[in-house]
C-alpha cells in the first residue's frame, strides 16, 4: 500500500419495511430498503498540526508492508472481550427477480461451528487505559505481532461532522485509546461505531501479521440535518462505510459479505441485541429480505477462533437476499420531529414480562408470516398485495404496543399512518417507533393523493423527507 493514498467509501442509510422487533431474534425475517442518503468515510494519511503531533518517524520501526515506518501490528491476543465469527448463507425462498447475496457457495446459515481452537479475539468496548497527556507513550516494538503488554504505537485520528473533531487515538494491546488532554474525554462513546470498526479491521490485519498504518478517518453524514437525527440507520451506515474505507486503505481485498460480517462484529461488540438489518441494507443496497445471525454465537466464535475464522464459518440464523423493487408503488417518508432510541425500546421489551410469553410467540409467528408475504408481493410485482401486508404490519406493531406498553406509536406516527390510509395507501413506523420516521406506500400514479398526504403530514407536524430507495450499497 503506497503512502499518501486516500480512500473514500459511502454507505446508504435504511428504512425498515416490515419485521421490526421480531428480527432482533436470530433467524426471524425482516424486509428493509436502502435510501439515497449516505454516510461518507474518508481515510488518508494523518495531517499533524500544532494541536496534534502524530509521529511519522521510526518510533514504530520501519515497515516493509507500508513503507511509511508508521504502522504497528495490534496484538492478536485480546483476552476475554467480545468478538465475532461465521459464514453466512443466502436467505429466503425463491421468487421472481430474487438473487442471493454473499458467497455463492453459502446456501445455509444454520451450519454448526467446528470445535474451538485457540485464536485471536476482539475486545469489547469496556474501559481501556489512557496514556498520560503530559508524556508521549513509549515507542512500540518494531514488529508488532509480538507486541507485549503496554506497547504503544502511532494510531488514528477520527473526526466526524456529528461528533468530536480530530480526536487522537493510539493502539494499545489491540485497542484504540484516546490520547491527549481532556478534549478527548468521552470520545469513545460518541465515536463508538467508528472506533469499533477500525479495531475490528485492525484485529484482522494482526491475525495476518500485517501492521495498521497511522491514518486520518473523517466521517460526513447526510442521514442527519442541522444536528437532527432522522432514524435512517446512521450507526449502521457509518460502521459499514468505516469498515470498507479502512480495509481498502490497508489493502484488504474483501467481498461485500466480508464487509457486512466485520461491521456486524463491530456492532455486536457495542450492542449484542442489534439485529444488523441496517448493516445489510447499507452493504448491499436495494430492497432486501434479511435474517439476523445469532450474535452471541458470533461473538463467542471470534473470542475463541479469531476474526479470520468469522469470515469463513457458518453463522446460524443469518441469511440475506435481494428483492424486486415494488412495481407501480411510491415510497413516501415522513419524520415526526422526535428522535428515538431503538436500543432503549428493545431493552424495555427485554425487561418486561412480554418476552417469552404466549403473546410474544404469537407476535413472532404472525410477523414472520406477513414478512414472507411482503417478500412474495415484491417478487411478484403485486402492488396491492404489498400495501395490504404493510397495513397488517401496522396492526401487528399496534398490538405489540398495547401488550408491551412500549410507546411505539407517538401522535406524529399515528397521524402519519392515518393520513396515508385515508387516501388509499398503507403506512407504518419504520424501525422501533417512538419517534423518528414512518413510511407510506401508495399508488405511484396517485400524484394528487400523495400531495394531500404531504399536506396533512405538515399540518400534523410531520416533515416529508425527499428520500428515495438506493439500489446500490457500498460505493467508492
Amino acid at each position: 500500500m503506497a503512502a499518501g493514498r486516500t480512500v473514500v467509501r459511502r454507505a446508504p442509510g435504511k428504512l425498515f419495511v416490515a419485521g421490526e422487533y421480531a428480527v432482533v431474534e436470530a433467524g426471524n425475517p425482516a424486509v428493509l430498503v436502502a435510501v439515497d442518503r449516505q454516510v461518507t468515510v474518508t481515510v488518508s494519511d494523518p495531517h499533524p498540526g500544532p494541536d496534534l503531533d502524530l509521529d511519522t518517524d521510526s518510533r514504530a520501526g520501519p515497515d516493509a508492508d507500508t513503507g511509511t515506518g508508521t504502522g504497528i501490528r495490534p496484538r492478536p491476543d485480546f483476552g476475554d472481550g467480545p468478538g465475532s465469527g461465521g459464514r453466512s448463507g443466502s436467505g429466503g425462498g425463491s421468487g421472481a427477480g430474487a438473487r442471493p447475496l454473499g458467497r455463492p457457495e453459502a446456501v445455509s446459515g444454520a451450519a454448526s461451528l467446528p470445535g474451538a481452537v485457540s485464536g485471536a479475539g476482539v475486545p469489547g468496548p469496556g474501559p481501556v487505559p489512557r496514556p498520560r497527556p503530559e508524556a508521549e507513550p513509549e515507542p512500540g516494538p518494531r514488529a508488532g505481532a509480538e507486541a507485549g503488554a503496554g506497547a504503544w504505537g502511532p494510531g488514528v485520528v477520527i473526526s466526524s461532522d456529528l461528533g468530536p473533531q480530530r480526536v487522537r487515538w493510539h493502539w494499545h494491546d489491540g485497542r484504540l485509546v484516546e490520547y491527549g488532554p481532556g478534549g478527548a474525554e468521552g470520545a469513545r462513546g460518541r465515536l463508538a461505531h467508528v472506533v469499533s470498526a477500525v479495531e475490528v479491521v485492525g484485529a484482522l490485519l494482526a491475525e495476518r501479521g500485517r501492521p495498521v498504518p497511522a491514518m486520518d478517518v473523517r466521517v460526513g453524514s447526510r442521514l442527519h440535518e442541522d444536528g437532527r437525527k432522522y432514524g435512517l440507520g446512521s450507526s449502521g451506515a457509518v460502521t459499514v462505510a468505516a469498515v470498507a474505507a479502512v480495509a481498502a486503505r490497508c489493502a484488504l481485498d474483501l467481498a461485500p459479505e466480508d464487509h457486512y460480517r466485520l461491521a456486524m462484529l463491530a456492532t455486536a461488540r457495542i450492542d449484542a441485541r442489534a439485529s444488523g438489518g441496517d448493516l445489510a441494507a447499507s452493504t448491499w443496497g436495494g430492497w432486501i429480505l434479511y435474517r439476523a445471525p445469532d450474535r452471541e454465537h458470533v461473538l463467542d466464535l471470534a473470542r475463541r477462533r479469531g476474526v479470520g475464522a468469522m469470515l469463513a464459518a457458518p453463522w446460524p440464523g443469518f441469511a440475506v437476499r435481494r428483492l424486486r423493487p415494488p412495481a407501480g408503488v411510491a415510497l413516501e417518508v415522513g419524520w415526526t420531529g422526535k428522535p428515538a432510541s431503538t436500543a432503549s425500546l428493545v431493552s424495555s421489551l427485554d425487561r418486561g414480562t412480554w418476552q417469552g410469553s404466549a403473546a410474544h410467540r404469537g407476535f413472532v409467528r404472525r410477523t414472520g408470516a406477513l414478512v414472507a408475504a411482503v417478500a412474495e408481493a415484491l417478487d411478484a410485482g403485486d402492488g396491492p398485495g404489498l400495501l395490504e401486508q404493510i397495513r397488517r404490519a401496522r396492526q401487528e406493531l399496534a398490538r405489540l404496543d398495547e401488550e408491551a406498553g412500549l410507546g411505539i406509536f407517538t401522535p406524529g406516527l399515528t397521524a402519519l399512518c392515518d393520513a396515508a390510509e385515508a387516501f388509499g395507501g398503507a403506512a407504518k413506523p419504520s424501525g422501533a417507533g417512538g419517534g423518528d420516521c414512518g413510511i407510506a406506500l401508495l399508488d405511484a400514479r396517485a400524484s394528487r393523493e400523495i400531495s394531500h398526504i404531504r399536506q396533512r403530514w405538515a399540518t400534523a407536524g410531520v416533515l416529508p423527507l425527499p428520500i428515495r430507495p438506493a439500489l446500490e450499497g457500498i460505493e467508492e
